[in-house]
């Protein structure tokens, strides 16, 4: 390996928002990540469900006529 032109490689901790710390090895200090292993929904189990600007009601609203002719039948 030649001197002088690789990054200083150590100990780092990655922190989560959700408070989790984990010791890595990285060329960077200090890591601050929004979402984990320990908060994700994937690894969870857990589905988080984020209405923005209130998409659910206008899927409802947009497919009642719908629903209505199929509970007419």
């Amino acid at each position: 390996m030649k001197e002088g032109i690789h990054p200083e490689y150590g100990d780092t901790t990655i922190s989560c928002a959700c408070g989790n710390a984990i010791e890595v090895g990285s060329t960077r200090n200090d890591i601050r990540v929004e979402i984990c292993s320990q908060c994700h929904p994937f690894f969870t189990g857990k589905q988080k469900l984020v209405d923005t600007a209130g998409r659910i009601e206008r899927f409802r609203k947009k497919y009642a006529k719908f629903q209505k002719q199929q509970d007419n039948k």
